[in-house]
């Protein structure tokens, strides 16, 4: 059956009010699945989804809508229902939630929760944004180190639903302090009256609630782990944060990197969608204007040599072949440098090391294409010595662009600045700088042999 016909059917039986049938075919899907379903619903019977669905089932598709649903939820199904659904939502995510409401809402949401969930969200609230704190969740399994496998296992069979991840239980003594993790494997693999202290991991990788959330995701992503355990200054479990949030946590930081990289300015770290014309234009603005400035420079370079340019014109026909790639092969010198410094890999190699490779790489690039540039112009005006100067010019200009775009990252960083502010845009005006002085200079000084 295709997907729009199986909706159909789903929207038929809400329609008639059948709810077993309805039960029978939604909860068939994906959970991402019936989101669109539940997305495409009118008002009236979306509010109606409180009679079909019960709080737990009905949290699961929670969480995965986007603010926007979540926000429409919020509005217009009844608060005894939206309590219960809260309490079958990761913290984590029921934090998430709440951050992004305005002050009388989330005050409005606070109060609606329960008792035993309120304490445990006010607590993630009160954690530093984008920190480990902010974004684990409290709900995990918690087992001592005298209790046998089969202890674990009947815990799990009894508190198991409300956990985060089932695939890591971690040991505590009686302060609550971390001292090993068991996997899911180990335990079944294991007799059921087996010590925990015999089969747990004692070399256990946690990190600090103050540690910041891209520490975090490199740390989760270098060890390959499911969860990553969240403690205090004293060793106490605070919490997990798990790999899915890890991957939302990479997606942000790669947005916010990608408008740095692109030079948008984002004074706000706020979601593109539903921006308005004058939001877009604040982001953008500051860099351009800068870049104005910046490209003043180059305009009166050219000026500088407009007697160079005068008397040979053939010069300005490959101006733009010059400064095009410079402006390219320095880009992509910035973009591996970026991802150096972000996955922390410039510490397996000197600078001067790293910069060498650089320099090599831009030199061999170079003669490549100073040879190619070098026959067409040749080809083109019959003037070998016009041709040795676009093809020095070009070779010189492709060397010093690479090492121009993996040095300023690395100064960026040295100095406390996010390496991805380096823009395509401000390393492109660097280098095309750079390129017009060494283009100009070579033909002014070679110009009476043309």
């Amino acid at each position: 059956m295709e997907k729009q016909t199986y909706y159909d059917s789903i929207y038929r039986t809400i329609k008639k009010g059948e709810r077993q049938e309805f039960r029978d075919l939604f909860l068939k899907l994906h959970e991402r699945d019936q989101v669109d379903v539940f997305h495409l619903l009118y008002p009236d019977k979306k509010v109606k989804i409180t009679e079909f669905l019960m709080p737990s089932e009905f949290a699961l598709l929670f969480e995965e809508m986007d603010f926007d649903d979540q926000l429409a939820a919020f509005h217009y199904l009844p608060a005894p229902y939206l309590q219960n659904v809260f309490s079958y939502i990761a913290d984590d995510d029921v934090v998430q939630f709440i951050s992004e409401l305005d002050p009388e809402k989330r005050r409005e949401a606070l109060e609606m929760m329960k008792p035993k969930d309120l304490s445990a969200i006010e607590s993630l609230l009160k954690q530093e944004l984008e920190t480990a704190g902010a974004i684990m969740t409290t709900e995990l399994i918690r087992v001592s180190t005298e209790d046998t496998a089969d202890d674990v296992i009947t815990d799990m069979r009894r508190i198991g639903a409300q956990a985060e991840t089932i695939y890591y239980i971690y040991v505590v003594n009686q302060e609550n302090q971390l001292t090993g993790v068991l996997s899911l494997r180990d335990l079944l693999l294991s007799p059921g009256d087996t010590k925990v202290e015999e089969i747990m991991n004692t070399q256990t990788v946690s990190v600090s609630q103050k540690t910041d959330q891209e520490e975090v995701a490199r740390i989760i992503q270098e060890y390959d782990l499911l969860a990553l355990p969240v403690i205090n200054d004293e060793n106490k479990l605070l919490g997990i944060v798990t790999v899915d949030d890890v991957i939302d946590i990479i997606q942000d930081e790669m947005t916010k990197d990608f408008h740095r990289f692109s030079g948008i300015t984002t004074l706000e770290e706020e979601s593109t969608e539903g921006e308005t014309i004058l939001q877009m234009t604040r982001k953008r603005l500051p860099w351009i204007i800068i870049l104005i400035f910046l490209g003043l420079i180059s305009a009166n370079l050219i000026s500088a040599f407009e007697d160079t340019l005068a008397q040979v014109v053939a010069l300005a026909a490959f101006m733009p072949i010059i400064l095009d790639s410079a402006g390219n092969v320095g880009t992509q010198s910035l973009a591996v440098s970026v991802r150096r410094l972000t996955l922390n890999e410039e510490q397996e190699e000197s600078f001067l090391k790293m910069l060498g490779k650089e320099f090599g790489s831009g030199v061999l690039i170079g003669l490549a294409a100073s040879i190619v540039i070098g026959i067409l112009s040749y080809f083109l005006y019959s003037n070998l010595i016009l041709s040795l100067i676009i093809g020095t010019s070009l070779l010189a200009t492709l060397s010093v662009s690479t090492v121009i775009g993996a040095v300023v990252p690395s100064i960026f960083d040295k100095v406390g600045i996010d390496p991805a502010v380096a823009s395509g845009p401000f390393i492109t005006t660097i280098n095309d700088t750079c390129a017009l002085v060494i283009y100009f200079s070579l033909a002014t000084y070679l110009i009476h042999h043309l």
